[in-house]
């Protein structure tokens, strides 16, 4: 009775992690994972895009706060997440879900502090919605040095300031695009355009031909880059949205397993490492290059096959399967020596 043996424990007692957690251990296995993919080319570590992304919440749990869900156009119960993308390689590097309204504002200095912890050095360039900091925030970029930019808010004002220019006033400048073509647009800007509660000037581009109905409005601290690149790089900040959506598909990021943040923060995690694992695997083999992380998972990952354990050796025999060719052409290591199996070595071979 006072140990409890009266009863079989509940399944999630015996098998799970979620009484272990602690965010500071998910930070600092974050830190070495960031070390691991820069040293090996998965992350340029230079400039990001960073995100917000809110997991919906299908149950009755009064603890959880309201977040804005786009996919259910309104504000519900959620848990918040953040995630970071190395803009370079297109992979995710970063995410946190232990966040709250009282803090979510700081998250774009916090991972700062984390890059900083990984590479010595600040981020050289952040790219990221209007609605992910405030002014203040982007202040304290500033002073530490740190480009950024993103969306200025379209008040009336503004736009019936922009609509009462000259056409004249308006430059036409060609941007490339992700296909072949390229796309020809029309900006304004204005280098000291004021916030209301943002110490200094900023430069601002109003740009239209993006395919909305009004102009989009950018406003960066980094005076030193063209119009033209300033644009192309907001514009590749949808790829972070591309990279949630793969996490959706592949590892399913949208299916909350709990209702306490800190067991979603070890899920999040998680999924940035199988986003780089997988991204790692895909270099390795011929034409997969840009292949998607379900595409990996689904052809290669969830192949079958038969290990064979010795004292010194683990061999894992695949079996054959249509894209077994693929396989034995690519760059897989011969030997790989696991510390945590006492030192055995990984040997694969084929059908």
């Amino acid at each position: 009775m006072f140990a409890g043996l009266q009863t079989l424990p509940k399944a999630t007692a015996l098998a799970t992690y979620s009484y272990r957690l602690q965010h500071r251990k998910q930070a600092a296995f974050l830190t070495a994972l960031g070390t691991a993919m820069t040293a090996h080319g998965l992350a340029a570590g230079e400039e990001f895009n960073l995100d917000f992304h809110a997991v919906l919440h299908w149950g009755e749990d009064p603890a959880l706060e309201k977040h804005y869900v786009p996919r259910r156009s309104q504000r519900t119960r959620s848990v918040l997440t953040f995630f970071g993308e190395d803009t370079a390689t297109h992979n995710l590097v970063y995410a946190n879900a232990d966040l709250s309204k009282a803090n979510q504002n700081n998250e774009v200095i916090a991972f700062c502090d984390h890059w900083r912890a990984v590479s010595g050095q600040d981020p050289r360039l952040l790219v990221f919605d209007s609605k992910l900091t405030t002014q203040a925030e982007l202040a304290k970029l500033d002073e530490r040095g740190i480009s950024w930019l993103t969306l200025r808010v379209r008040t009336p004002k503004l736009i019936a300031g922009l609509r009462a220019l000259p056409a004249d006033a308006w430059t036409s400048v060609t941007i490339d695009r992700c296909s072949a073509t390229s796309r020809r647009v029309r900006v304004i800007e204005d280098a000291a355009a004021t916030l209301s509660r943002y110490p200094r000037t900023v430069r601002q581009l109003a740009v239209t031909g993006l395919g909305h109905d009004e102009p989009t409005v950018l406003i960066t601290n980094n005076r030193a880059r063209t119009t033209k690149a300033l644009i192309e790089c907001y514009a590749g900040r949808m790829n972070i949205e591309q990279r949630l959506a793969e996490g959706i598909r592949s590892f399913h990021l949208d299916a909350l397993s709990s209702a306490v943040n800190l067991n979603v923060d070890l899920d999040v995690v998680l999924s940035v490492l199988a986003g780089a694992v997988c991204a790692a695997l895909r270099r390795r083999l011929p034409g997969y290059t840009n292949a998607t992380p379900d595409t990996v998972q689904r052809r290669f990952l969830d192949t079958g096959g038969r290990i064979h354990t010795t004292t010194d050796r683990v061999t894992v025999r695949l079996n054959r399967r249509t894209y077994s060719p693929v396989l034995r052409q690519a760059d897989l290591a011969q030997a790989t020596r696991i510390p945590w199996w006492g030192n055995r070595t990984l040997h694969f071979e084929f059908d």
